[in-house]
This record gives structure tokens, C-alpha cells and sequence, in this order.
């Protein structure tokens, strides 16, 4: 029996992908097939490239939201409500070893975005100081050596 992976979202990304879940059942759908009727009524299906096209296209949609639909079944909605320690859904304030601060807040692997300082719980810095508390120093083992961080501030 294949291991079912868990997948930990923050309550945003849960609402993310049941947006983007529902948008393509009830609008990119309804196009697609619309699309391969149009298509269909061209004649020869051997030699149609619109319908080759359009098959491609909902085989890709159809794949899309069976993986949205799995990863919100086995997801588990993280509770960053807790202030006090940092877990999946906190936005903690971290210094580094050289004096630079940095704000980031702590998501799962699904909706990490270092251009918007989203890391994931899974990321070297994510993994080292979940469950850590406000003015704690942690040490961080990245595959670039390791170096330590003091948590300033759990929001």
C-alpha cells in the first residue's frame, strides 16, 4: 500500500489551491470541452492539430486537478495561531551570526516563495527553528556549512 505523503499547508494555501482547484472545474473545464466540440466538428480527427491540441490540453487540466484535489485531501492545515513557539503559519523575525535581520514566515514546502520570504517548514532554516522560542539562538546546518540565528520576534 503506497504511503500516503502529508502534506502542511497554512490556512491561505489551503484556500490557494481550493480556488485555483475550483476555477479549473468550473471554468477551464467547461472551455477545454468546448474547445474539443469545435474541434471534433472539424472533420478528421487523424490529421487535426486543433483537436490534438485541445486533448493535450485537458489531459493536462485533468491531471492538474486530480493533484489539487489529492493534496487537499492529505494536507493538514497548520495552526499559526500558537505565539509563543515557531511552527508552520508563524512569521518570525531571525537574526543572523553577521547582524542581518530578516522576516519570514514559516509555510509548507507546497507554498514556499523566497521572493515573498515564505520558507518552507522543510528548508534548512524552516527545519532548525520550528519549535523554538523568542530569543533562543539556533544553529542552522545548510549545505553551505552551518551558521546560527537568534529568533528576535514570533508574530
Amino acid at each position: 500500500m503506497k504511503q500516503v505523503e502529508n502534506i502542511m499547508l497554512t490556512a491561505d494555501g489551503y484556500l490557494e489551491l481550493e480556488q485555483e482547484l475550483n476555477l479549473l472545474k468550473t471554468e477551464k473545464r467547461p472551455e477545454v470541452i468546448k474547445a474539443l466540440k469545435e474541434a471534433r466538428a472539424l472533420g478528421d480527427l487523424s490529421e487535426n492539430s486543433d483537436y490534438d491540441a485541445a486533448r493535450n490540453e485537458q489531459a493536462q487540466l485533468e491531471a492538474r486537478i486530480k493533484e489539487l484535489e489529492y493534496k487537499l485531501e492529505h494536507c493538514t492545515i497548520a495552526d499559526g495561531n500558537k505565539k509563543d513557539t515557531i511552527n508552520v503559519g508563524s512569521t518570525v523575525k531571525i537574526t543572523y551570526d553577521d547582524g542581518e535581520i530578516e522576516e519570514y514566515k514559516i509555510v509548507g514546502s507546497l507554498e514556499a516563495d523566497p521572493f515573498e520570504n515564505k520558507i518552507s517548514n522543510e528548508s534548512p532554516i524552516g527545519k532548525s527553528i520550528i519549535g523554538h522560542k523568542k530569543g533562543e539562538t539556533v544553529e542552522v546546518n545548510s549545505p553551505n556549512g552551518s551558521f546560527t540565528v537568534t529568533i528576535t520576534d514570533i508574530k
